[in-house]
């Protein structure tokens, strides 16, 4: 009655759940006949849908796994990578109301519509089609594979010679750190400890063996998700999201009653978890601090604006109230599915200590599930962490269409008709899902992926915060920003450890003085290992992302062997924020500006309110049309380039309402950590 480690009836269960997603998509797919439609569901969407539409797109498997993974390895300030974005909730109170209004179908359009640049429209497409595909749905793959393949597991009796070996290393890499710690550890075990560390760090060692091939689970999944977007579009994505978003709340909560159940209770969890594990600023040593979650928070902020998912969602909002409403509601209901989250990952430090240790901290939450649920729930989990990932990876889909259509193809083939538009669309979904398979199998950390996602959209959204705000802002500038930023941030930390000169420089791979331990860590290098493992006195070389940044930084006198880990990623996450508004700033009092009547009218669209009848809406769009500056009192500094508004009752009670849910939430979070500690 089993499979690997799956029940019958586990099957089952997560094949009514395919099966039901994929009828609502056939369902949906009526009423997909033209562009907007497609993409936008014809601008219908209320508060309800909105609330589903925000909530499943911000909420993932990829973020119960990484911050339960993180928790797990940092003790609860690891939490702050995905928590953080509880201080962001009174600011989307204002950005959806800017996307909304701003009237368009993609962010791509922005750049055509307030600076007038086809080039950048296009540059923006193209680039974020890479960036979403590769990073956003790839990582989407491998979060859903590493749980599924926690949950089927190889019995000890199917092991190979070459698995065996692996799991054995990882054993004794364990008992040999156990005995470093006692401080008995011999020279000669000291030298094998290096080697397994190094082994370790190749990904060579593993605590369990899958019995998941990774390529057949990638096509399966993909098509399951590829057939109910590609058949209904944003309209069968908005329905799913609703059925999906039950799942999540399902799947972030199952494991806390087990879990707290095998460890004794809710007691138990304040016994059995070092107390410096429920810090949630962490300390000197971890990677978490203060200095990190304000780096964490500035680039958080930025890099939201450039998401291209943005103009989707809140663009498919019926009025304004419906998708500022949607955003932040949405939103905060993530906030909750993060605190138990966190929970999740400091029953899983009481679970997997000492020999239980994980190998991969990326696999807690399956591994959790498998030891924990009995069948019929493991396959409400898998169905939970399948509806999570399909969620947000069919909105990302359908905003990489939406691109490529309307700023790539369109421009290949402008007199094409609505049919051709949506059959192209399609295709783009296709393609995009296929090309996020072949990214999912060449990642590997969830960690290092994590921080990418943080920082591949900073140029973009920089870029796209100050089209909103500031009218001085150059096409020019943007050209200059997004390249130079691009290159500092994303493209030479992926290929510097390409390359073997550069890779196994002595002054690149440089590592920090020794912490309270005795190990030392890598300071530009993600990782460092020995370039041959059997052999302790063979060259370093460096592993994962190389931080530019912090390169840089060190050339111009900032020496970061002494600092901790915690103050090299706050310098990172900081210089990546800010590096990019420096150049948009400068090189646009450099060069010559838009025009500006086009200037004017996009301010004054960004200042009419969206109406309440399409009659309406027509109405005041003509009136702004025949005067861009009628609205022009509204502004909180008249005669000067900032194009701020005044606050209305509106804006003013939201924000403050939000600012009170994020307190109460941040307040109930602290109180559950202390109470756990007792």
């Amino acid at each position: 009655m089993t499979i690997g480690s799956l029940h019958v009836i586990d099957i089952l269960v997560v094949l009514a759940y395919l099966g039901t997603v994929t009828y609502l998509g056939n369902r949906a797919a009526k009423g997909a006949a033209n562009e907007e439609s497609f993409f936008l569901a014809d601008r219908s969407l209320g508060k309800l849908y909105q609330f589903f539409l925000n909530f499943g797109n911000a909420t993932d498997a990829n973020g119960a796994v990484s911050t339960a993974s993180l928790v797990y390895q940092q003790g609860v300030s690891g939490v702050w990578l995905s928590f953080q974005t509880l201080f962001m909730n009174p600011y989307y109170w204002f950005m959806n109301l800017w996307f909304r209004r701003v009237r368009l179908v993609t962010v791509a359009d922005l750049f055509t519509d307030r600076l007038g640049s086809r080039g950048l429209a296009r540059f923006y497409a193209l680039f974020q089609i890479v960036a979403s595909v590769v990073v956003t749905i790839g990582f989407g793959n491998l979060i859903s594979y590493k749980i599924s393949s926690s949950l089927l597991v190889k019995p000890e009796a199917q092991w190979t010679a070459a698995e065996r070996q692996s799991v054995e290393g990882y054993t004794e890499m364990k008992v040999l750190e156990r005995s470093a710690k006692a401080g008995a550890l011999a020279p000669a075990d000291k030298a094998r400890l290096d080697t397994l560390h190094d082994a370790n760090a190749r990904g060579e060692l593993r605590s369990y063996v899958t019995a998941l091939e990774p390529w057949s689970f990638y096509v399966i999944y993909t098509v399951i998700v590829g057939l109910y977007i590609v058949l209904g579009g944003m309209a069968a994505t908005a329905v799913n999201e609703a059925v999906q978003g039950v799942l999540i709340v399902v799947f972030s909560a199952l494991l806390l009653p087990f879990g707290l159940a095998a460890i004794g209770g809710w007691d138990a969890l304040g016994q059995k978890v070092p107390a410096a594990m429920f810090d949630l600023l962490g300390n000197a040593s971890s990677q978490v601090t203060g200095w990190t979650l304000a780096g964490i928070l500035l680039v958080s902020v930025v890099q939201i604006h450039g998401i291209i998912g943005n103009m989707s969602v809140s663009g498919s909002a019926k009025d304004e109230f419906a998708a500022r409403f949607g955003a932040v509601s949405g939103t905060y209901a993530k906030r909750l599915m993060i605190v138990m989250w966190a929970f999740a990952g400091l029953i899983a430090i009481a679970l997997f200590a000492g020999p239980n240790a994980l190998s991969d901290p990326d696999a807690v939450w399956g591994t959790m599930s498998r030891h924990l649920l009995a069948p019929g729930l493991l396959g409400l989990m898998m169905a939970g962490v399948l509806a999570a990932n399909m969620s947000t990876v069919a909105a990302q889909t359908m905003a990489v269409s939406a691109l490529f259509v309307r700023n790539v193809y369109r421009y290949m083939k402008p007199d094409m008709t609505d049919g051709d538009a949506v059959r192209a669309g399609r295709w783009a979904i296709a393609a995009a899902l296929a090309i996020g398979i072949l990214a999912a199998t060449q990642m590997t950390s969830v960690f290092s992926v994590l921080q990418l996602m943080l920082t591949v959209n900073v140029p973009f959204g920089a870029a796209v915060l100050l089209m909103f705000l500031w009218r001085r802002l150059t096409p020019a500038a943007v050209w200059v920003a997004v390249i130079v930023s691009a290159l500092v941030n994303i493209i030479s930390p992926l290929l510097i450890g390409k390359v073997d000169a550069w890779r196994t420089s002595p002054a690149l791979t440089v590592q920090s003085v020794p912490n309270a331990d005795g190990r030392r860590e890598p300071v530009f290098f993600e990782s460092v290992v020995r370039s041959r493992p059997e052999d302790p006195a063979s060259p370093l070389e460096g592993r994962g992302r190389f931080h530019t940044e912090l390169y840089l930084l060190d050339r111009v006198g900032v020496d970061f062997t002494t600092k901790s880990a915690s103050a090299r990623n706050a310098a990172r996450f900081f210089f990546d924020g800010l590096f990019p508004f420096a150049l948009l700033i400068l090189v646009s009092y450099l060069t010559r500006q838009p025009d500006k009547a086009k200037v004017d009218l996009f301010y004054g669209k960004m200042k009419t309110e969206v109406g309440a009848t399409p009659e309406i809406e027509a109405r005041e769009m003509a009136a702004t049309a025949r005067e861009p500056n009628r609205f022009n009192d509204r502004k909180l500094f008249p005669r000067s380039n900032w194009e701020l508004t005044k606050w209305n009752r509106t804006d003013t009670i939201g924000f403050f309402a939000c600012c009170l849910v994020s307190g109460a939430i941040l307040g109930l979070f602290i109180v559950l950590l202390r109470a756990a500690v007792g």
